[in-house]
């Protein structure tokens, strides 16, 4: 019995060192990254060792289909965005709260979705961990697209089916799939970038990015979506570590040499596309206005797309609204200022 435990101690010293070396280099690693999250994400790629993706990318990159018909994009940069296919949980079944009710405090950033007079609120604080919502509001189905990577917000029709999170990223942002036909979309062009529905546009609907004590004002018996989704989240922590003001972007993006603003500076986007279909390109019209710019100008008229359209800085909702000349809402997007040029440069 000595004998064993003398040789249990020689095999087991050597193997506890590596544990501890690696648990000592883990801990520098977090506290080099300022952080557990952010080093989650400075270190994405290692999660593929659990999540990989290659053999479904490489099985959307060689489909007998000739991928020249069936993909606006380079296929190279769709990414591994780390979660596998709905690894990121869609909330199909949203339950909602009010104003008395909510956890949420009137600080809290929501997208606010307003359709046949019916108001609804979706905290940044569900959405940065869903990213979607299958929703029906005002009588219309809708899906509710948040991307935490680059700030961007499209609402659209869904029509009967329901989309989910592919775990794929193109230009760092979230690409979304219909779950009837499997089409990849990408979410800040709300447009199929794979698959059948190829170079189709969702019909988009207004939204805007404010805070709910702001929304609340307007909309006083809107309704806010609930914590009460199925999954257990800490809905009142941001899983993103300082990704929200730093510089780092993580997943590479193009363009960037036409970036004037710090890369996180907050931007609303306009876009009508065309008929062409030029592959890794966007093609149609497209704008941007800066946050604070249009804060200190109040409002401008600018052409665009063959006709002048009202910006304007909304005081009570603390963000842009795009209109028409006639008063009608344009839908936009809000963005961290790395992604315009990036997908419409």
């Amino acid at each position: 019995m000595v004998k064993k435990s003398k040789t249990m101690n020689r095999t087991l010293k050597p193997a506890l060192a590596t544990i501890s070396l690696f648990g000592l280099m883990l801990a520098i690693l977090v506290l080099q990254a300022v952080g557990w999250d952010n080093f989650k994400l400075r270190y994405f790629h290692l999660t593929s060792y659990f999540h990989n993706q290659d053999q479904e990318l490489e099985d959307i990159r060689t489909s007998s289909i000739n991928p020249f018909e069936s993909s606006r994009i380079d296929l190279t940069e769709l990414l591994n965005g780390g979660p596998p296919k709905d690894g990121i949980p869609s909330i199909d079944y949203p339950k909602f709260d009010t104003k008395n009710t909510t956890p949420f405090n009137l600080q809290e950033t929501v997208i606010g979705v307003v359709v046949n007079g019916e108001a609804k609120a979706y905290p940044f604080g569900i959405m940065n961990w869903h990213e979607i919502v299958n929703d029906t509001v005002g009588g219309k189905n809708l899906t509710v697209s948040y991307c935490p990577l680059c700030d961007t917000i499209v609402v659209f029709e869904r029509n009967n089916t329901t989309y989910g999170v592919s775990g794929k990223l193109y230009q760092s942002c979230l690409v979304m799939y219909d779950r009837a036909d499997d089409t990849l979309y990408s979410q800040p062009w709300g447009m199929g970038i794979v698959g059948k529905a190829v170079n189709q546009n969702l019909v988009r609907i207004p939204a805007v990015k404010t805070t709910l004590g702001n929304w609340l004002k307007q909309y006083p018996d809107s309704k806010i979506l609930a914590t009460d989704t199925g999954y257990n989240r800490d809905y009142q922590r941001y899983p993103y570590g300082t990704y929200y003001t730093d510089r780092q972007i993580i997943f590479p993006v193009r363009n960037q040499q036409h970036l004037e603003h710090h890369p996180k500076a907050i931007v609303s986007y306009i876009w009508e596309s065309d008929t062409q279909t030029p592959n890794n390109q966007f093609s149609g019209a497209s704008d941007q206005f800066d946050h604070q710019q249009l804060q200190q100008m109040g409002d401008k008229v600018v052409e665009f797309n063959g006709r002048k359209i009202k910006v304007s800085w909304d005081k009570q909702l603390e963000t842009v609204i795009v209109r028409e000349m006639d008063g009608t809402i344009i839908p936009s997007s809000t963005a961290f200022a790395f992604v315009y040029p990036a997908y419409f440069k």
